[in-house]
């Protein structure tokens, strides 16, 4: 039998409200955009260990892969889809009040001779360069080697296991050598 969250209501009208009056740090995660499958791979935990990933394919794939960030200043997007779909520059403003981003060279022409920044949704760009700082490491580098390390059986675990600690005997055995 499935349980039911309580809290969560599925009327249109309550979920569109929450979205629209959501915080700040709600809105950072609601603003998250794409990685590229260049990122993607980079980031894929299976890489780490081919291995696990021809045992455990499907599950290690949804498991162990980080797909989409909250896009953050100084990252480098692509524009996948609209007006300026092609166009590639640098995140210079995260405007969560608007729910856009501001990319670098991405401006219309104002009447007076001007140029405004054009407000772009996280959900038209794909992130191809990020700018990582210990936080976001931990998110891309450390939180998916764990998800993934809790999905695997504890039969799997414990061989794993055996071969760390025969790696570290042997490692502890040639450091104690008499001269």
């Amino acid at each position: 039998m499935l349980s039911r969250i309580t809290d969560v209501s599925s009327s249109r009208r309550k979920s569109h409200k929450a979205h629209f009056a959501a915080p700040s740090s709600v809105r950072r995660v609601l603003m998250s955009s794409s990685l590229s499958k260049e990122l993607r791979t980079k980031h894929n935990v299976c890489t780490k260990f081919r291995f696990l990933s021809i045992i455990f394919d499907s599950l290690s794939t949804l498991i162990g892969q980080v797909r989409s960030l909250p896009v953050r200043k100084d990252d480098e997007v692509l524009i996948v889809r609209g007006k300026f779909k092609g166009r590639e520059g640098k995140v210079t403003q995260v405007y969560r009040k608007k729910w856009v981003i501001h990319v670098d060279r991405v401006h219309r022409d104002k009447t007076n001779g001007g140029s405004a920044p054009v407000g772009i949704h996280p959900s038209n760009v794909v992130i191809t360069t990020l700018k990582l700082d210990k936080d976001r490491y931990e998110v891309v580098a450390v939180l998916p080697m764990v998800r993934f390390w809790l999905t695997i059986p504890p039969f799997s675990r414990a061989i794993l296991d055996r071969k760390d600690r025969k790696k570290n005997a042997a490692d502890k055995d040639t450091e104690m050598v008499d001269v």
